[in-house]
Formats: C-alpha cells, sequence, structure tokens
C-alpha cells in the first residue's frame, strides 16, 4: 500500500473509532484533505534550515544587532498533534556576515512545520543561527498559545507561553536587556 493510502486508511479508521459514519457526504473526501494537510505542516522535515540561511551569506561590517520580531507561525504539538499558534523574535549580532533578512521567517517555519514543542523549536532556531551565521550573540524569544492547553486537559484559554534561547554576547546583562526592552516596546505606528 502507497503512504497516502496508509495514511488516508488511518484516518478514516480513526473517524469510524470516535464513531463517525465515513460514508457520509461531509466526510467522504476528508482522509485526503487530512493528508494533503499533514503533508504541508509538516513539511520542514523535507527543508535544512541551513541551506536557507547559508544560502544567502554576505559580508558586513556591522556590528549591532539586528532583530526580526514577531514573526508569526504555526506548528503542532507532538504530545497531542494540536496546534501552536505564536510569535517568533530572532536576533543575532554579526561577526562579518549578515543573512538575508527573510531567511530568517523561513527558518522558523522549516521548524515550526514538525511535529515540536516550544522549548525545543526555540533552541533549534538559536541553534541554527548561531552554527551557520556565526554571530557574536544570538537571541531567541517565542510566544506561543497551545491548543493541548486550551481544548482540552487544564482548558486555559488565552495562556501563553514564552522560552527563550540566548547564547554569546545576549548572555551579558546589557544586551540581554536591550533585545528584551526592544521585543517587549509598545508598537509605534507601523512605518
Amino acid at each position: 500500500m502507497h503512504r497516502k493510502e496508509e495514511f488516508e486508511q488511518a484516518v478514516k479508521t480513526m473517524l469510524e473509532i470516535i464513531g463517525e459514519n465515513t460514508e457520509r457526504e461531509g466526510l467522504l473526501k476528508t482522509p485526503t484533505r487530512v493528508f494533503k494537510a499533514y503533508e504541508y505542516m509538516t513539511q520542514g522535515y523535507h527543508q535544512s534550515p541551513n541551506e536557507v540561511l547559508g544560502e544567502a551569506l554576505f559580508e558586513s561590517d556591522n556590528n549591532q544587532m539586528v532583530l526580526i520580531k514577531d514573526i508569526e507561525f504555526y506548528s503542532m504539538c507532538e504530545h497531542h498533534l494540536l496546534p501552536i499558534i505564536g510569535r517568533a523574535h530572532v536576533a543575532y549580532i554579526p561577526d562579518g556576515k549578515v543573512v538575508g533578512l527573510s531567511k530568517i521567517p523561513r527558518m522558523v517555519d522549516i521548524f515550526a512545520r514538525r511535529l515540536q514543542i516550544q522549548e525545543q523549536l526555540t533552541e533549534q532556531i538559536a541553534k541554527a543561527i548561531d552554527d551557520v551565521i556565526a554571530p557574536k550573540g544570538v537571541g531567541v524569544v517565542i510566544q506561543a498559545r497551545h491548543m493541548c492547553m486550551e481544548m482540552r486537559g487544564v482548558e486555559k484559554t488565552h495562556s501563553n507561553t514564552t522560552t527563550s534561547a540566548l547564547r554569546g554576547l545576549f548572555l551579558k546583562a546589557d544586551t540581554r536587556k536591550e533585545f528584551f526592552d526592544i521585543i517587549n516596546a509598545p508598537q509605534a505606528n507601523r512605518y
């Protein structure tokens, strides 16, 4: 049996176990839809963050913080297969090289599009930047809502989880303070 067919059969079996009629109109194409959705939502397994970052490195004399704030992402909890909805704030201090700005959100998506826990996602992003760009420091903060906490279990809606990963100069008090001050500052008028 082909992997797509196996997946679709598993979805059909799951629907039957919960008591659904898989022959009713609304569910006839659900196994295929779920397969396509999971194929998209887990495409990060087939992408390399190191390649994405490494394709766009440029020499630079800049030695000040580069920060991309409010990178929206969607992921899935590896424990319950339920959504994680969040924002990442990613900063680094260059050491002779900068990376194309669009590559950082792409790299966040690569890691987010894998079954995840937020703590690991934060560390993976920081490590990839540290390994590929080799900056003087890296700071990553992720703020997210977990549907496994909101839809089941403790059912605490609107609770946010914040995780951080700091490397190099971001471990120094003054750099850490600057980073957190910027990401926590109220939004001024955009542009």
